[in-house]
């Protein structure tokens, strides 16, 4: 079994030391992985949940990958839909090479009809875009380059 802990990415205190702070703190605890929250527009509903100030998962990742060696790193959840699926691809894959430890997609589709709206990504349809972007990213994996047409991205 492993173990791992999610990151506090948000909130009023958390700054890029505090962030350092608690993915050093958890490797030496002796956890394997840490996680780390998604949201990129912090709109009213998240910011109840999630306060300001909120760091990008994929940059933090990046962020502590190269100040806290021997600790995975992971997102909790990505939100599949907020982001074009090579570009998660790209991001998810760069992170695992260049992290020795490691890095875990976590995927997701949210919760925040405010957010997706921001994003201009239709809320109600937020399953099958997540399926077909999952397929779109496992493609990219697979080969370099690569050929996907779907039905909300090509």
């Amino acid at each position: 079994m492993r173990y791992g802990v999610n990151l506090l990415n948000f909130g009023s205190g958390t700054t890029p030391e505090s962030l350092v702070r608690q993915a050093a703190d958890a490797r030496e605890l002796g956890f394997e992985f840490a996680m780390i929250s998604d949201h990129i527009a912090v709109t009213p509903d998240v910011h109840e949940v999630y306060p300001a100030p909120f760091y990008d998962q994929f940059v933090l990742a990046a962020h502590l990958a190269g100040r806290v060696p021997g600790l995975r790193l992971g997102t909790t959840i990505t939100v599949i839909p907020y982001r074009h699926p090579l570009q998660t691809a790209r991001l998810a894959a760069n992170l695992d090479r260049l992290n020795p430890a490691g890095f875990i997609l976590g995927a997701g589709v949210g919760w925040s009809a405010a957010e997706y709206a921001a994003l201009g990504v239709p809320f109600h349809e937020r399953g099958a875009i997540t399926d077909e972007y999952l397929t779109a990213i496992r493609a990219a994996w697979r080969e370099d380059p690569t050929s996907f047409r779907g039905t909300y991205v090509s």
